[in-house]
Protein backbone atom coordinates (compact mmCIF):
# COMPACT_ATOMS: atom_id res chain seq x y z
CA UNK A 1 0.00 0.00 0.00
CA UNK A 2 1.29 3.20 -1.03
CA UNK A 3 0.90 6.17 1.35
CA UNK A 4 0.62 9.70 0.49
CA UNK A 5 2.54 12.56 2.19
CA UNK A 6 0.83 16.33 1.63
CA UNK A 7 3.84 19.22 2.35
CA UNK A 8 1.53 22.18 3.68
CA UNK A 9 2.17 25.98 3.30
CA UNK A 10 4.09 25.96 6.26
CA UNK A 11 6.52 23.15 5.33
CA UNK A 12 5.28 20.80 7.56
CA UNK A 13 4.42 17.06 6.27
CA UNK A 14 1.08 15.31 6.75
CA UNK A 15 0.86 12.01 5.99
CA UNK A 16 -2.32 11.40 4.38
CA UNK A 17 -3.41 7.91 4.23
CA UNK A 18 -2.93 7.69 8.69
CA UNK A 19 -6.16 9.80 8.25
CA UNK A 20 -8.31 8.38 5.73
CA UNK A 21 -11.32 10.51 6.71
CA UNK A 22 -9.42 14.19 6.82
CA UNK A 23 -11.01 16.25 4.12
CA UNK A 24 -10.11 19.60 3.23
CA UNK A 25 -12.45 22.15 5.38
CA UNK A 26 -13.51 25.60 4.94
CA UNK A 27 -15.44 27.83 6.76
CA UNK A 28 -18.80 28.45 5.46
CA UNK A 29 -20.76 31.82 6.94
CA UNK A 30 -24.27 30.97 7.26
CA UNK A 31 -26.15 32.39 3.89
CA UNK A 32 -28.66 35.07 5.00
CA UNK A 33 -31.65 34.82 2.28
CA UNK A 34 -32.54 38.10 0.92
CA UNK A 35 -36.14 39.12 0.27
CA UNK A 36 -35.49 41.46 -2.24
CA UNK A 37 -33.90 39.16 -4.95
CA UNK A 38 -36.94 38.40 -6.22
CA UNK A 39 -38.06 42.04 -6.98
CA UNK A 40 -38.91 42.16 -11.29
CA UNK A 41 -40.56 44.52 -12.91
CA UNK A 42 -44.16 44.30 -13.43
CA UNK A 43 -44.83 46.14 -16.36
CA UNK A 44 -48.07 44.04 -17.44
CA UNK A 45 -49.64 45.53 -14.45
CA UNK A 46 -50.46 48.38 -15.67
CA UNK A 47 -52.10 47.57 -18.84
CA UNK A 48 -54.38 45.43 -16.91
CA UNK A 49 -57.94 47.07 -15.50
CA UNK A 50 -56.65 47.90 -12.12
CA UNK A 51 -53.18 49.08 -13.01
CA UNK A 52 -55.29 51.58 -15.36
CA UNK A 53 -57.38 52.35 -12.75
CA UNK A 54 -54.29 53.34 -10.87
CA UNK A 55 -52.36 55.49 -13.24
CA UNK A 56 -55.89 57.64 -14.34
CA UNK A 57 -55.62 58.26 -10.15
CA UNK A 58 -52.08 59.61 -10.49
CA UNK A 59 -53.11 61.36 -13.43
CA UNK A 60 -55.92 62.65 -12.08
CA UNK A 61 -54.71 63.63 -8.68
CA UNK A 62 -51.55 65.75 -10.71
CA UNK A 63 -54.31 67.85 -12.37
CA UNK A 64 -56.09 68.44 -9.34
CA UNK A 65 -53.09 69.54 -7.13
CA UNK A 66 -51.97 71.66 -9.78
CA UNK A 67 -55.70 73.27 -10.21
CA UNK A 68 -56.11 73.75 -6.90
CA UNK A 69 -52.45 75.33 -5.98
CA UNK A 70 -52.17 77.75 -4.37
CA UNK A 71 -54.33 77.56 -1.62
CA UNK A 72 -56.31 80.26 -0.43
CA UNK A 73 -58.88 79.05 2.00
CA UNK A 74 -59.66 76.51 4.20
CA UNK A 75 -61.75 74.84 1.25
CA UNK A 76 -58.51 74.20 -0.50
CA UNK A 77 -56.65 73.89 1.63
CA UNK A 78 -58.48 70.42 2.74
CA UNK A 79 -58.59 69.65 -1.37
CA UNK A 80 -54.99 70.01 -1.52
CA UNK A 81 -54.07 67.83 1.72
CA UNK A 82 -56.18 64.74 0.24
CA UNK A 83 -55.01 65.57 -3.21
CA UNK A 84 -51.26 65.20 -1.76
CA UNK A 85 -51.86 62.32 0.41
CA UNK A 86 -53.45 60.12 -2.15
CA UNK A 87 -51.48 60.84 -4.76
CA UNK A 88 -48.56 59.62 -2.74
CA UNK A 89 -50.51 56.65 -1.65
CA UNK A 90 -51.25 55.63 -4.99
CA UNK A 91 -47.47 56.09 -6.02
CA UNK A 92 -46.62 53.79 -3.44
CA UNK A 93 -48.59 51.32 -4.18
CA UNK A 94 -47.53 51.48 -8.50
CA UNK A 95 -44.10 51.22 -6.57
CA UNK A 96 -45.19 47.98 -5.05
CA UNK A 97 -47.30 46.47 -8.19
CA UNK A 98 -44.29 47.60 -10.62
CA UNK A 99 -41.55 46.49 -8.61
CA UNK A 100 -43.60 43.04 -7.21
CA UNK A 101 -42.90 43.78 -3.92
CA UNK A 102 -45.97 42.23 -2.44
CA UNK A 103 -44.78 38.85 -4.18
CA UNK A 104 -40.79 39.42 -3.03
CA UNK A 105 -41.41 40.40 0.82
CA UNK A 106 -43.76 37.21 1.68
CA UNK A 107 -45.21 39.03 4.82
CA UNK A 108 -48.06 37.91 6.21
CA UNK A 109 -49.98 40.97 5.26
CA UNK A 110 -53.23 40.66 3.21
CA UNK A 111 -52.42 43.11 0.67
CA UNK A 112 -55.50 43.35 -1.39
CA UNK A 113 -57.23 43.97 1.89
CA UNK A 114 -55.08 46.91 2.89
CA UNK A 115 -55.16 47.86 -0.49
CA UNK A 116 -58.85 48.37 -0.89
CA UNK A 117 -59.43 50.38 2.91
CA UNK A 118 -56.54 52.38 1.50
CA UNK A 119 -58.58 53.21 -1.68
CA UNK A 120 -62.24 53.20 0.01
CA UNK A 121 -60.71 55.51 1.91
CA UNK A 122 -59.71 57.91 -0.47
CA UNK A 123 -62.84 57.77 -2.76
CA UNK A 124 -64.45 58.93 0.22
CA UNK A 125 -62.22 62.07 1.54
CA UNK A 126 -62.22 62.79 -2.05
CA UNK A 127 -65.92 63.16 -2.05
CA UNK A 128 -65.59 65.22 1.26
CA UNK A 129 -62.99 67.19 -0.99
CA UNK A 130 -64.47 67.77 -3.82
CA UNK A 131 -67.53 69.10 -2.69
CA UNK A 132 -66.15 71.53 -0.04
CA UNK A 133 -64.15 72.89 -3.06
CA UNK A 134 -66.58 73.53 -5.05
CA UNK A 135 -69.58 74.63 -3.07
CA UNK A 136 -66.92 77.45 -1.86
CA UNK A 137 -65.75 78.03 -5.02
CA UNK A 138 -69.35 78.01 -6.77
CA UNK A 139 -70.21 81.76 -4.72
CA UNK A 140 -66.60 83.36 -4.47
CA UNK A 141 -65.50 85.38 -7.96
CA UNK A 142 -62.22 86.32 -8.67
CA UNK A 143 -59.06 85.17 -10.86
CA UNK A 144 -58.20 81.79 -9.63
CA UNK A 145 -62.08 80.75 -9.32
CA UNK A 146 -62.12 78.84 -12.76
CA UNK A 147 -59.26 76.53 -12.05
CA UNK A 148 -60.26 76.36 -8.08
CA UNK A 149 -63.99 74.96 -9.97
CA UNK A 150 -61.70 72.90 -12.48
CA UNK A 151 -60.00 71.35 -9.53
CA UNK A 152 -63.37 70.50 -7.74
CA UNK A 153 -64.31 68.93 -11.21
CA UNK A 154 -61.60 66.83 -11.24
CA UNK A 155 -62.00 65.48 -7.53
CA UNK A 156 -65.59 64.33 -8.97
CA UNK A 157 -63.35 62.56 -11.54
CA UNK A 158 -60.77 61.16 -8.76
CA UNK A 159 -63.91 60.51 -6.31
CA UNK A 160 -65.22 58.10 -9.58
CA UNK A 161 -61.81 56.66 -10.10
CA UNK A 162 -60.75 55.96 -6.39
CA UNK A 163 -64.43 54.36 -6.07
CA UNK A 164 -63.88 52.46 -9.23
CA UNK A 165 -60.60 50.93 -7.75
CA UNK A 166 -61.88 50.27 -4.56
CA UNK A 167 -64.40 48.10 -6.43
CA UNK A 168 -62.26 46.04 -8.08
CA UNK A 169 -60.65 45.56 -5.35
CA UNK A 170 -63.30 44.32 -3.09
CA UNK A 171 -64.35 42.04 -6.20
CA UNK A 172 -60.22 40.38 -5.99
CA UNK A 173 -60.76 40.22 -1.92
CA UNK A 174 -64.06 38.64 -1.95
CA UNK A 175 -62.71 36.09 -4.83
CA UNK A 176 -59.87 35.15 -2.72
CA UNK A 177 -61.87 35.08 0.34
CA UNK A 178 -63.89 32.40 -0.66
CA UNK A 179 -61.46 29.95 -2.24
Amino acid sequence: MMSETVVTMDGSSNNASNNPRQVPTAKAEPVQPNPLTNITLNVPYFSSIPGIIKLLQVGLGIICMACASPAYVGASHWFLFVAVTAFIATMLWCFIYFLSIREALKLPINWILTELLNTAIFAVLYMIAFIAQLSLWSVVTGPSTTRNIAAGVFGILNTLAYAAGAYFLFVEWRSSNTQ
